[in-house]
């Protein structure tokens, strides 16, 4: 007799262990198979975890399996427990991440696969990461596009009979890179992504788990898709924001990836121009390109304007109307909250004295609730913005150029629009930042990290040309990030930011743990303190809308995740509503 473990699909802790059952003869169960089981007084989904043989044993049986493919085999089920574990979350939400929209049902194979006549040349880098002579994760340090790249990794990747995964941070680069792969391998080359009907996106998931040779292209979701003879996996933008999860559990693909490759011993290559701070700190191999990672920029000192100037620089007005006037092509990049602001007197930036945050024109600091008064360097009591919005930026600018400036979409010459907007920019003759000092001192210990990961992306939007470059304004050119875009490389910023991050326990050097709970119990606040007692800081409650939130600082948290899981249990059973965010990247 064969007993099955199964975990039913129930968003709770008291189910991880699972619950064993009969199979019945007849009935096809592995490790990953979606069953029926009864449980109480109804039936319910699960996912089989575990075999073993078994006597004559009193259990009830499965009733039924669905679909006719396991959504994870025993390898990706390691890593499923793992993230449990790491992302404070129940195991059957975990393992769900492996299914497919719809249940999954097995296509007819394409047969073989049979190489170009001329595959893309695969140079010396690529070879050595594939064949294991370099560490099992690198990450190629460099000016994108990076379609070239992925297409070299691909090839040697089937060209070895394996399978490739590449994971985007969105649709609109999912699709680049898509036709590009396509247009070298043809049909073998399958996509996935939220936004995709789910008949489809069952289909690429099939073919992906059961065809060798195959190649995945996908957002985040992807990144716990069984892969048949997984080679490599790619990971472009590891940083962007569209690589980690925003519900809970807030899972980050590069962590994710990185653990899969361990344990089912493949590489994983992330490609970009900035890596994170977490890849430096892992000892992850990096590799540098030949030259620059972005083009030429320049930095546009605004400390001296006078007050009353305007948000756009004259540099920055002067190139705009070079533009307009020859038909080219800009982007400006704007906040999306344009709250930064500057002393009327010395010209100072208003930064909190504590933390050194961005604080507007508020009287206590966003960050660390410090209170803020005249300007720390001059005294001044009157402020000027640095910034503005989208909006206020377009009205200036259409003064100066009519209507050749307009919003995203517009057909305008000169775009001006937010972060999302720039996935639009794919090519332009002037690029401008608006307000660099909005991004590099907001409230949040990465900050300046994720600004020059953004300022390199808007630089490389920046055709080859004569005249053609990015702007960047600021009233503190001497700032490490400014540094950095001048030089071309991000290595030794981010070698200091790991010295800053060292200095106040942040991670990837210390770990964070955000909780934000809504109808809170009475006893919450005393639940963590005696949680965190003697292993870590807990900070909190902060009064977020209608939630309450705590962080829990340490250097390694692992003995309050596994205690956390008791804990939260008990909220929700209270009814309370639980979001739990590893390593938030908002604080």
């Amino acid at each position: 007799m064969q007993i099955a473990q199964v975990v039913p699909d129930l968003a709770t802790f008291a189910v991880d262990d699972g619950f064993a059952y009969i199979v019945p003869d007849g009935l096809d169960v592995a490790v990953g198979s979606i069953v029926r089981v009864p449980l109480g007084n109804r039936r319910v989904r699960g996912y089989v975890v575990g075999l073993r043989d078994g006597g004559s044993e009193k259990l009830k049986a499965i009733t039924a399996v669905s679909g006719n493919m396991p959504v994870f085999d025993r390898p990706l089920l390691e890593t499923l427990r793992w993230a449990a574990l790491h992302y404070v979350a129940p195991l059957s939400v975990l393992v769900g991440k492996s299914a497919p929209p719809n249940l999954p049902r097995q296509e007819v194979a394409a047969g073989p696969w049979s190489p170009a006549a001329a595959p893309p040349r695969t140079g010396a880098v690529v070879k050595s990461i594939l064949d294991g002579s370099r560490s099992r994760a690198a990450y190629l340090v460099g000016p994108s596009p990076w379609a070239e790249t992925v297409g070299d990794l691909v090839a040697a990747a089937i060209a070895g009979k394996g399978s490739a995964l590449v994971v985007v941070p969105t649709v609109a680069d999912g699709e680049v890179v898509h036709r590009h792969l396509t247009s070298q391998l043809g049909d073998r080359v399958v996509a996935a992504w939220s936004a995709m009907p789910a008949a489809k996106a069952t289909a690429s998931w099939a073919t992906a788990a059961s065809e060798a040779g195959s190649v995945l292209v996908g957002t985040r979701e992807t990144a716990w898709w069984r892969i048949a003879d997984l080679a490599v996996a790619i990971v472009l933008g590891e940083g962007r924001r569209g690589m980690k999860e925003p519900q809970t559990p807030a899972t980050q693909v590069r962590d994710v990836l990185r653990r899969r490759g361990a344990v089912e011993r493949f590489p994983v290559v992330s490609l970009g121009s900035v890596p994170t701070t977490e890849t430096i700190a892992a000892g992850v191999e990096v590799i540098s390109g030949p030259g620059r990672s972005w083009p030429l920029t320049e930095i546009v000192d605004r400390s001296e304007e006078a007050p009353g100037s305007g948000v756009l620089t004259e540099r920055a007005r002067g190139a705009l109307r070079s533009v307009s006037a020859s038909s080219g092509d800009a982007f400006v990049l704007c906040r999306q909250r344009g709250d930064t602001v500057r002393c009327n007197r010395c010209r100072a930036l208003r930064l909190c004295d504590v933390c050194g945050a961005s604080v507007g024109r508020s009287d206590t600091c966003p960050r660390c609730e410090a209170a803020v008064g005249a300007c720390s360097s001059c005294g001044g009591t009157r402020f000027a913005a640095a910034s503005a919005s989208a909006v206020r930026v377009l009205e200036e600018l259409r003064a100066i150029v009519g209507p050749n400036a307009g919003a995203p979409g517009s057909g305008a010459n000169i775009t001006v629009g937010t972060e999302r907007d720039l996935g639009a920019a794919a090519s332009v003759d002037i690029a401008v930042v608006v307000d660099g000092d909005g991004a590099v001192f907001a409230p949040n210990y990465r900050a300046a990290e994720d600004a020059l990961r953004l300022f390199a992306r808007l630089a490389q939007t920046v055709r080859k040309g004569r005249g053609n470059r990015a702007l960047l304004q600021t009233s503190r050119p001497d700032h490490p990030v400014y540094e950095a875009m001048r030089s071309g490389s991000p290595l030794r910023f981010l070698d200091q930011e790991l010295d800053a991050r060292r200095a106040d326990l942040f991670p990837p050097i210390g770990e964070l743990i955000a909780i934000e709970v809504t109808n809170a119990l009475p006893t919450t606040h005393e639940d963590l303190v005696a949680v965190t007692a003697g292993d870590a800081t807990l900070l909190g409650p902060a009064e977020v809308g209608d939630r309450q939130r705590w962080l829990i600082q340490g250097k390694d948290l692992q003995r309050i995740r596994v205690a956390l899981r008791g804990v939260v249990h008990g909220w929700r059973e209270g009814k309370a509503r639980v979001r739990i965010d590893v390593d938030p990247i908002d604080l």
